[in-house]
């Protein structure tokens, strides 16, 4: 039988806390799951930081990725297949997309990306596409498999309606994070009813819609979305962990660039901060790795960096203010200056961090980061985008939300404020 289409003597099923059960009988799909750069994800955690403030979100990109590629495959197979707008010949390769569409995450995900200015779904590609496991499962379907499940991650696939499914405004990428990190995080945010959804999906040649008479159930999950994103993806709590995080990583690197001799050399790190670091060295590197050396840098010799070490191991976070930087530059520049007059070096201990959401929105032509809308299919079969016949959605639509929260080491300006009047200026000045 050909590879391609060669199905196990019986089928695989993983049980999920999410979905109940994700069923594999394809034979390409279980080989991928068992190849080494998948099995990966399962040392990177799916939230990165957000252990630490919500305890359940342990949670890897090993099980988001199998929840991707069950709604995917329930989508095609249970309410797809047949219809004359959807090809059956994408299956296979939508079902592989969908699978392995994180597989180039690093450690601690985007973080790890912003100090290294790495591109996760550049690394999915060039893990494809390079000397792999999981390039050598995929060139068995055929020479330019790997390259056209590349394409479909990187949003240059032809067939949009295949993308539209991996990445979309309303795809099965965003439906499992939401259902998954609610149920780990313990919240109740969200979930929505995906049963409904999945029910009134329907292909069309540019992207999947849904009929009119789901869109409560559309607009439930992007409600779901934006409480999530503001109450649990960019909680100021773990971005203080974030923030802890990165400047460990700026740290580590500026010691390594000016030559200091480190108790537990960053061997892993160091192709990555003269950026000469190979697939195979990105691939090896995982979170247990990182926090072995965070333990390690406990103990070095440099204060700043055994400090930053010590709190994100130990938990000990950092505080926040808001602050608005359009009103308030002067106050941060005063601010960094009483820093270093106190002795804290504000590049590591007084962090600016900015967040921002766009929850919803329409198409609009040339500007960066086109989204493609979500489009009803009305009673008559016409197409209409969602925001026009949902007053919910239109109250929503295109408005971005940002804030802004400055992190500082409060346990050290409180323990030191008898002692020091600039710790009690600085206490003053952030409390204002």
């Amino acid at each position: 039988m050909e590879y391609k289409n060669e199905k196990l003597k019986e089928e695989k099923v993983f049980k999920d806390p999410v979905h109940r059960y994700i069923h594999v009988r394809d034979k390409v799909i279980w080989d991928v799951i068992g190849a080494r750069e998948f099995q990966r994800l399962r040392r990177i955690r799916q939230l990165g930081t957000t252990y630490l403030v919500f305890h359940g979100a342990e949670h890897s990109r090993f099980h988001h990725s199998l929840g991707v590629y069950e709604i995917v495959r329930r989508i095609i197979d249970d309410g797809f297949q047949g219809r004359p707008e959807w090809n059956d010949d994408e299956r296979l390769l939508t079902l592989c997309a969908a699978l392995l569409h994180d597989l180039g995450h690093g450690p601690f995900s985007h973080a790890f990306e912003n100090v290294f200015d790495l591109d996760h779904e550049e690394f999915t590609q060039a893990i494809l596409l390079g000397n792999t496991e999981v390039n050598e499962i995929l060139s068995r379907v055929s020479e330019d498999f790997p390259q056209k499940v590349a394409d479909v991650i990187g949003k240059t696939y032809p067939d949009k309606l295949v993308v539209s499914l991996i990445s979309s405004q309303i795809d099965a990428d965003r439906m499992d994070y939401l259902q998954r990190d609610a149920y780990f995080t313990g919240v109740s945010y969200g979930h929505f009813d995906m049963e409904r959804i999945l029910r009134v999906m329907r292909p069309k040649e540019e992207q999947a819609v849904v009929t009119y008479s789901g869109m409560h159930a559309v607009e439930d999950y992007i409600m779901s979305r934006y409480q999530m994103y503001w109450q649990v993806y960019f909680h100021p709590v773990s971005r203080s962990a974030e923030v802890i995080l990165t400047k460990i990583l700026h740290r580590a690197k500026y010691l390594n660039d000016t030559g200091y001799v480190f108790k537990h050399k960053p061997t892993h790190f160091s192709s990555f901060f003269d950026k000469t670091f190979l697939l195979e060295e990105y691939i090896a590197l995982d979170e247990g790795v990182m926090t072995t050396y965070f333990q390690w840098w406990m103990t070095e010799e440099d204060t700043i960096l055994a400090d930053l070490s010590s709190r994100f191991i130990n938990r000990k976070l950092f505080q926040y203010v808001d602050f608005n930087p359009a009103t308030e530059y002067e106050k941060v520049l005063q601010l960094s200056e009483l820093f270093r007059e106190a002795g804290l070096d504000p590049e590591y201990y007084l962090v600016s961090d900015s967040s921002s959401d766009l929850p919803y929105d329409f198409y609009r032509p040339g500007e960066e980061n086109e989204r493609l809308p979500i489009f009803l299919e009305m009673p008559n079969g016409e197409l209409s985008e969602l925001s026009l016949q949902s007053n919910i959605v239109d109250a929503i639509t295109g408005k971005r939300r940002t804030d802004h929260k400055l992190y500082f080491p409060e346990d050290v300006l409180l323990k030191g404020k008898d002692q020091n009047p600039l710790y009690r200026k600085i206490l003053e000045m952030l409390n204002r």
